[in-house]
């Protein structure tokens, strides 16, 4: 088994581009955050941030408590989006075989090019490393971990954060699993916790040593019990690319709403958002779901498959709102969430079979290109003219696969 595989990781990706950005905030604890009010959720915490304690997923406020003198910034999608183009195209020059598996995170496959020497890939790695400050930004920092498989490369990528590179070779595999606890693991949760201690596995160690029949039959309880056997040894499993099966936007309120009207206006952005991802990538869908999480921290959707195909913004948005209108109470809103599914490729292609759909579908991939050109809801429905901030510019973390459509604005 070959080392064949490097993991690159940029550090505090969020809360370090900034960082880069502006020079003041250098050095100081900052995070990146969805909103700087006290209830924000802190997306990325910088290097200086993490020494407090400060990790992603707390309220703003917790993270004030252990940090009084916190920066809180709102996270910049312009400069993530820039930074990940560049990151992606230094790593493309090494192999054609790069997979992001997030938008901070490559995968670098060296499997077709033969036996690859331990060195040549560590020279390699420094050399990236080098590249990413160079070309990228003097401020930003990466880990690298080279290994058998993509799940070994990630491990070794976190053992030494930040900025380090580390190899897992086979004969090293017991002994890093002895320095590890399970949720330390990608992939591994506290629920996957409670269920491995349950059958008598409680580190890495004991996971690595148990058989495939008993992480099948007890831990795990499914075939995944058999990928956790194979992974463990540097068996490679998790190099498919699954092909996409649905579209969706989310959106966390900043102010609260039971207001029909409003809500029925930010149905309308998220349809928009998600049908020009719909749109760009040639699907059409037959599905439509739509989710509500309320203050009194209740949830409620809803589905429907349908016998017609959806491509334009008024389809999904018109189809969403009957699904929101299935609602028998009338909550306050505090997140909503659209999504679409059943998804059917070359659509795009196909609008001209019907006269109404053709016009429709060719005005709305005009307006696609038109906002392409000038910038997200230049122009847009009369029901969104008010709502210029509404929907704040997001990029999940593992959302990239769309990411090279983006005009990138930062040189």
């Amino acid at each position: 088994m070959n080392l064949n595989i490097v993991h690159i990781d940029l550090n505090s990706c969020f809360a370090t581009s900034m960082q880069q950005a502006y020079f003041h905030l250098r050095g100081k604890p900052v995070v990146a955050a969805a909103y700087e009010t006290d209830r924000g959720c802190v997306l990325s915490p910088s290097i200086e941030a993490k020494t407090y304690g400060i990790k992603t997923g707390m309220r703003v406020f917790e993270a004030r408590k252990l940090c009084p003198n916190l920066i809180v910034r709102m996270t910049e999608t312009g400069l993530v989006r820039d930074i990940h183009l560049k990151f992606k195209k230094i790593c493309q020059e090494y192999t054609p075989l790069v997979s992001p598996l997030s938008i901070d995170e490559m995968v670098l496959n060296f499997s077709p090019v033969g036996k690859i020497q331990e060195k040549t890939l560590v020279e390699l790695g420094r050399e990236i490393k080098q590249r990413i400050k160079y070309e990228i930004g003097d401020w930003m920092r990466c880990n690298v971990g080279i290994s058998l498989s993509r799940f070994l490369a990630k491990v070794a990528a976190g053992l030494h954060k930040p900025d380090g590179l580390d190899v897992i070779a086979k004969r090293d595999i017991p002994e890093i699993f002895k320095s590890l606890t399970l949720i330390d693991l990608p992939g591994i949760n506290i629920r996957y916790q409670a269920r491995l201690n349950a059958a008598d596995i409680f580190t890495p160690l004991d996971l690595y040593q148990a058989s495939a029949l008993k992480l099948k039959k007890q831990a795990f309880r499914s075939i995944n019990g058999y990928y956790w056997y194979a992974r463990m040894r540097g068996i490679e499993v998790d190099g498919v690319d699954w092909q996409r099966k649905s579209y969706g936007q989310d959106y966390a309120l900043q102010k609260k709403t039971d207001d029909p009207k409003e809500i029925e206006k930010l149905l309308m952005k998220l349809c928009e958002k998600m049908g020009r991802r719909l749109r760009r990538a040639g699907y059409g869908a037959q599905g439509i779901h739509v989710g509500c999480l309320y203050a009194d921290h209740t949830y409620w959707n809803h589905g429907r498959k349908l016998s017609h195909v959806m491509y334009t913004t008024k389809d999904l948005f018109s189809e969403a709102l009957r699904n929101l209108k299935e609602q028998t109470e009338k909550k306050v809103l505090i997140k909503l969430m659209v999504r679409c599914f059943d998804l059917l490729p070359g659509v795009s292609s196909q609008i001209s079979l019907f006269d109404r759909e053709n016009k429709q579908g060719k005005v709305a991939d005009a307006l696609d290109i038109l906002n392409d050109k000038y910038g997200e809801f230049t122009v847009v429905p009369a029901l969104m003219m008010d709502m210029n901030d509404t929907v704040l510019d997001r990029i999940a973390f593992g959302n990239v696969r769309e990411l090279n459509h983006v005009h990138v604005g930062i040189q």
